[in-house]
Formats: structure tokens, sequence, C-alpha cells
């Protein structure tokens, strides 16, 4: 009777969130258990295990899977742990950005208490770099204490866990830079369209019509409204302060319209029968950032 030949295939397994000796033991021991699995040992150091198996009784797939379970990635593939604490990382790094977040929800949505909320901050000259700041600090503290309920509070240990880390701080500069160079600039040329009356509402007679039908005599024509332009550059740190900018150039009188274009400058138009280059630039907010005059007025019927 012939005798079946077993023919024995080794595998190579790069294993990632091994923190100590222990894990690499227990890893050894789990795969040295399962059938089809002939030898298996796990090198620390290297982050890597190699098993002989039997490729009619296991595959490497469930030897892969199986690591998996135990907490550990095996060859790329994170388990369920290590997904788990990526997404904890880029929450941690959106968290201090709560504020900003509310800021332009509430700005969208024309809330006027949140906005006048915010102004006093705004006009701290520096608030975003405050905020910068307060971001990098947040994730750094979260991160100590994530190595340190881990045990690898070292540099070894922020090696291991650097998907994490950089789940966090990638988050956090990813965060600052869309706000300020996306975000921020859009914000500020955002506006709430209004709903225009036209003539072809049910019920509304145009003024022609009317003098067909003899129902009324015609009137001559309003003459056509001036308006002014200029451009402006206001001594503002970062585009973060330009919908602040814009809101108080919106709400004076006689200002018609405000287009804000990177990095500081502000295209004003305005009725030049109600308001001046002059008063335009003595409103109160150009006391904390100090505007000029780069385009001078040009007026247009």
């Amino acid at each position: 009777m012939q005798e079946k030949v077993v023919r024995m295939e080794k595998v190579e397994i790069r294993i990632d969130g091994m923190k100590c000796r222990s894990c690499a033991d227990k890893i050894e021991a789990e795969l040295k258990s399962m059938h089809g699995v002939e030898s298996a040992s796990v090198d620390l150091d290297g982050s890597k295990a190699f098993v002989n198996y039997d490729p009619q009784a296991i595959g490497i797939g469930a030897i892969r899977e199986k690591i998996r379970g135990l907490g550990y990635s095996a060859d790329g593939v994170a388990a369920a742990k290590e997904k788990r604490e990526w997404t904890e990382g880029v929450l941690y790094g959106l968290l201090p950005h709560a504020g900003c977040i509310a800021f332009i929800a509430a700005s969208v949505l024309g809330v006027t208490m949140m906005t006048e909320f915010f102004k006093p901050l705004l006009m701290n000259r520096y608030f975003f770099y405050g905020l910068i700041a307060l971001s990098l600090v947040f994730a750094t503290v979260s991160a100590a204490i994530y190595l340190r309920r881990n045990g690898q509070l070292s540099a070894d240990g922020a090696k291991k866990r650097w998907k994490y880390l950089a789940a966090m701080y990638g988050s956090t500069i990813g965060v600052n830079a869309l706000f300020f160079f996306v975000l921020f600039p859009m914000l500020a040329n955002f506006a709430i369209a209004q709903p225009s009356v036209t003539g072809a509402v049910v019920g509304i007679v145009s003024p022609t019509a009317a003098i067909v039908s003899g129902l009324a005599s015609p009137t001559p024509l309003p003459a056509a409204q001036l308006s002014a332009s200029m451009q402006i550059s206001v001594d503002i740190p970062c585009a973060g302060h330009a919908p602040l900018i814009s809101n108080e150039l919106k709400k004076a009188d006689g200002v018609m319209g405000v287009q804000f274009g990177s990095p500081n400058n502000f295209f004003v138009t305005y009725d030049p029968s109600k308001t001046n280059p002059q008063a335009i630039l003595s409103l109160d907010v150009f006391g904390q950032y100090p505007a000029k005059i780069i385009k001078q007025p040009e007026v247009a019927a």
C-alpha cells in the first residue's frame, strides 16, 4: 500500500500590534494549536510569524484570520480592534474643531445669535493661532493617554501605534487646512438667496397689460441705480477672519455686495448716494483689522 505524501508549505506573515513578548508567545501558541499547522514561530522584533502548514488541511486565509481574531493585523489587514482604534484617532483629531464646525453651521443656517456669539472671538487676532495650538496640544495629550493606557508610552510604543497617531495628527492637520484654505473662504462669500417676486405669479397684472387695458396710465421708469466698486486689502492674520469682515461690510448702510478673494482682498460694491469709501473704512471692525484701498472706486450706472 502506497503511503500518502504530505507536502508542507511555509509562509511568512507580517503582524502589527504586538506589544511585548507575551503577545508573540500567545500568537505562537494559538497557531501551533490549529489543525494542519506543523510548526509556528513568531519574531517579535521583526513583527513576523513563520508557519509550516499542510495546505490540504488548512488555508493561509484561516491562519491570517486566526491572528486577526486575537486582535492583531495580519499582512496589512487590520483587526476589528485596530480599525476601531484608527476611528478613535480620527475622532480625537476632529474634537478640537467642534467650535469651528458650529460656527460654520450657524453662519450657513443664518443663526444670528450664534454668529454674534463668535464675533468677540473673531475680533481677537490670535484666536485661530490659539485654536491650531489647542488642537495640536489636545492631539498630543490624547496620544500620550492612549499610549500609556496600552503600556506603550515610549518611542518604540509610538512606532508600533503609528497608525493611530497618524490618524489623529493627520485629521488634526487636515481639518485645519480644510478650514483655512476651503471652508472659511467659501463662508466669506456665502449669502442666503432671497426669493424674488415676479409677474409670473397668478393674480399680478403687469404694467404693460394694465396700460393696454386702460386700467392705468404710463409712468416714467425710475432712473438706473448708480453703484460704485472698490477693492480693499484688510490686515487679517488668516482667512478664518474673512467671514467676520464680509458680514460687517454687508451690514453697513449702502453696501450692496462683498466678494472675498484670498489671501486678504475684498471687492466691495456700494451705493455712492448712501455711503463712501471713508465711511466704509471707518467701520469698527477695521479698528482691529486695518484696511486700505488698493483699487480706487469705479462708478457704474
